[in-house]
């Protein structure tokens, strides 16, 4: 078996001079600067206060979900001679929030419109989204269902 290591930095920024002296008193705002990458700012979920426009760490996993399923499609397209022309989804995240504040999704639902050409089969390009889960990364790592409702759009000429 082959092993893998990842690595990235996260740097808190939101030191506002005093520190976590108080509670109210600094920023859930952090960096990802992974050498040799963009740095990424990010914050918390708004309703916990962070700021609404910078990426939160749900906003986060459920792009990652949603990236790492695609990847694995297209490339599995790829071998089944299905030349996909776009891919865009728009994964929606479902969570549960206990009174005591504690968290957790309960399931992610990945959306994507897939264009293809005229032609293409569109059985064996909604098949290729069952065998996803079993290789890619990121669902095989998470404790939450992963559920597809993908549609089609037929590239013109």
């Amino acid at each position: 078996m082959d092993t893998h290591a990842y690595t990235a930095r996260v740097v808190w920024t939101g030191n506002r001079g005093d520190g976590t002296r108080t509670y109210k008193g600094y920023d859930r705002t952090w960096n990802i600067e992974t050498p040799g990458k963009p740095v990424v700012a990010c914050s918390n979920d708004p309703v916990l206060g962070g700021d609404p426009k910078l990426h939160n760490p749900e906003d986060l996993l459920l792009a990652t979900v949603s990236a790492c399923h695609m990847l694995w499609y297209l490339h599995f397209a790829s071998d089944a001679g299905i030349a996909v022309q776009g891919y865009v989804d728009d994964p929606l995240g479902e969570a549960e929030v206990e009174p005591s504040g504690k968290g957790r999704f309960t399931r992610a639902v990945l959306r994507p419109v897939i264009t293809v050409p005229e032609g293409t089969d569109l059985e064996a390009a909604d098949a290729i989204h069952g065998r996803i889960h079993d290789v890619c990364f990121i669902a095989r790592s998470v404790a939450f269902p992963i559920v597809y409702k993908a549609r089609y759009e037929v590239a013109a000429g």
